[in-house]
């Protein structure tokens, strides 16, 4: 056996456990076990996983048998339903060590027997439940109270900081079994406590803790720090008694009845995770402006993507066609819809075709009725990672100018309103330029070849739909694109088509461009302004801010003091002063050092660099965030 993490491949096969079951398995291994349980987890990798009769089961020896019997949800939420044949159990390194590689269980879909019961009551502590009849929105389940949390939620808040300022010194690599156990630990008591956010942020920082040491395809470092800095702001704030009711959050519970829907199809967007899954997402409008999706996502790679252009699945007794649906509708009765707006598939669902439309009519119009500008700001301000309506989650509709291309980008310009009929739109005067970068750019999918088209047409008009880069300046990904209603030098769809043109799966064609006429043409542009984030000497700060997560306390300390007066300066020569002194407080806390009753040096408490790094990474996210949205608005510079 080798001595590495067992990866996403190996875990696969091993069912997801509660947190609170894994947590209470590290938590009864006798002290003296511990360093090694992390060495027990790696040599787990390669171990076949053998089928028994109603779970599965780990060789970890010659005298070792571990067995897994997941309960009716596929999961392991008991810890009877983990045995090991050794004479140690249940306390046995074993049985800890395979309850640790497991994944972490989605609590909506496996709920926790212990407190499901006082999670959906309708007095539960500080969380409304979202009953079935309510709304099924991201809103339903959040707080109506702007009440002070309780003794138990503040205990359960300052447990959840103590361990997450714990890993914050530790960094990723000593962040092993026993620190993130101690985080489960933590999470699931926020559970009991009825603080579904902060619950919901420890768990995602588990698992990212767990990606990041696994090194695994698709993950990245800025993702963890985001997790951790949400946890460390929601426990740390809770934890003082602050009465937001933001930081309770939402109930995240599993599908929800959401009687008769009509809802018309926007668009269709191939998936190719890093993770090993591939399929289709079909995003949908409600009637009544809800924004909902319905996906075919299974394990595979681009084939799968490619292949589901047109695929059918099942939608109770009802055969969906996402090539149909997306330039369609459909009403659905007995339907389910979870918090994050995923149609259900379930057995009782019904549903009938309804005519489709275009984007400038019904419920698809109101994508395209306020500026980008106005759409970024209120995407941008959303605070919480899991709203379904922040930046680079939620659709932006826009009529653009296509004005020339940069690499696989294609430049733009947002069009005006129209000001007399049967005159083409002209950009907003002195408006930003805009870059639309590929989705995905595997050569599977269209998405390159489709932009490179459109590209080669500057004075086209164009109706794009896709989402905000959140970390880039004035940069949309596009999913799909349709001709402006009444301009001349648009695009010429088939009727079919119902004005619209999916740019993972459809194929510009040279029918589909107007001609080129001089009059209708304009100068390309060939270059663009720099990117505000990218180029300020915020680099510093996020530089700093990840090798905290990466590294540890004492890494930022070292990085601190041989970067010197190098590291503050810059900010404050480019006027980035708030930056500049947080960074020093960061840079200064990271460094101290105590003493103890005999005079040797020792680590400090954790709680004033957590708070440190809490402040420069909150000031750095809001930085950021403020130069992306002005990106949207001021005009470009020279």
């Amino acid at each position: 056996m080798t001595d590495r993490t067992p990866t996403a491949a190996d875990i696969d096969r091993l069912p997801p456990v509660l947190p609170g079951v894994a947590a209470a398995a590290v938590a009864a291994l006798p002290p003296r076990l511990h360093r090694r349980l992390d060495a027990t987890v790696g040599r787990l990798t390669g171990v076949p996983v053998g089928r028994v009769d109603g779970g599965v089961s780990v060789h970890c020896g010659a005298e070792a048998l571990v067995t897994l019997t997941p309960g009716p949800t596929g999961a392991v939420t008991d810890p009877h339903q983990a045995r090991c044949s050794c004479l140690l159990a249940p306390r046995c390194l074993h049985r800890t060590a395979v309850l640790v590689a497991c994944p972490i269980a989605d609590l909506a879909t496996h709920p926790d027997p212990a407190s499901t019961a006082a999670s959906s009551s309708p007095d539960g502590p500080g969380v409304a439940t979202g009953r079935t009849g309510g709304p099924a929105g991201p809103a339903a389940g959040r707080t109506s109270r702007n009440t002070a949390p309780t003794k138990a939620q503040r205990a359960a808040a300052s447990a959840l900081w103590r361990a997450a300022a714990a890993v914050l010194a530790a960094g990723v690599p000593a962040a092993g079994a026993v620190p993130q156990a101690e985080l489960l630990r933590a999470a699931h008591s926020a559970r009991l406590a009825g603080l579904p956010r902060a619950e919901s942020a420890a768990l995602r920082t588990v698992r990212g803790l767990r990606a990041h040491r696994e090194r695994q395809a698709g993950h990245r470092l800025a993702e963890l720090v985001e997790v951790l800095h949400d946890l460390l702001y929601v426990a740390g704030r809770l934890a003082a008694g602050d009465p937001d009711p933001a930081l309770v959050g939402i109930l995240r519970r599993a599908y929800q009845p959401d009687g008769t829907l009509e809802v018309y199809g926007v668009c269709r967007e191939p998936v190719i995770s890093a993770n090993g899954y591939a399929g289709v997402v079909t995003h949908l409008v409600t009637a009544d402006g809800r924004r909902l999706s319905f996906g075919d996502v299974k394990p595979g790679g681009p084939d799968r993507a490619r292949d589901c252009a047109r695929a059918v699945t099942e939608m109770g007794a009802v055969a969906v066609n996402h090539s149909v649906l997306a330039r369609g509708g459909l009403r659905i009765t007995g339907t389910t819809v979870s918090p994050d707006g995923r149609l259900g598939a379930g057995k009782g669902v019904r549903a009938s075709p309804l005519t489709g439309t275009d984007w400038s009519t019904g419920p698809l119009a109101e994508l395209f009725a306020r500026p980008l500008a106005e759409v970024v700001t209120a995407q941008l301000a959303a605070d919480d990672p899991e709203d379904p309506d922040r930046a680079g989650a939620a659709l932006v509709g826009g009529d653009l100018m296509v004005v020339g291309a940069v690499g696989d980008q294609v430049l733009a310009r947002e069009l005006a309103p129209a000001t007399e009929a049967g005159a083409d739109r002209v950009p907003v005067p002195d408006g930003p330029v805009i870059r639309l970068a590929p989705v995905d750019s595997h050569p599977m999918l269209a998405h390159v070849a489709n932009l490179r088209r459109l590209a080669s047409r500057p004075g086209l008009r164009i109706r794009v739909v896709g989402r905000l880069d959140p970390d880039r300046a004035s940069t949309l990904h596009p999913l799909a694109v349709g001709p402006v209603p009444g301009a001349a030098a648009t695009l010429r769809l088939p009727t079919g088509w119902h004005g619209r043109l999916d740019l993972g799966y459809d194929e510009i064609q040279g029918s589909h461009l107007p001609p080129r006429e001089p009059a209708a043409m304009t100068e390309p542009v060939l270059a663009v302004d720099a990117d505000a984030v990218a180029e300020s000497p915020l680099w510093r700060v996020r530089r700093l801010v990840e090798l905290a997560v990466s590294g540890g306390r004492r890494a930022v300390a070292e990085a601190a003091r041989g970067e010197g007066t190098g590291l503050a300066g810059p900010l404050r020569r480019a006027g980035f002063t708030t930056a500049a002194a947080v960074t020093a407080v960061l840079a200064d806390e990271s460094d101290r050092r105590g003493r103890d009753a005999f005079g040797r040096l020792n680590d400090p408490d954790p709680d004033r660099y957590a708070w440190a790094w809490l402040a420069t990474t909150a000031h750095l996210a809001a930085t950021e965030r403020e130069l992306i949205r002005s990106s949207w608005t001021a005009p470009p510079v020279g």
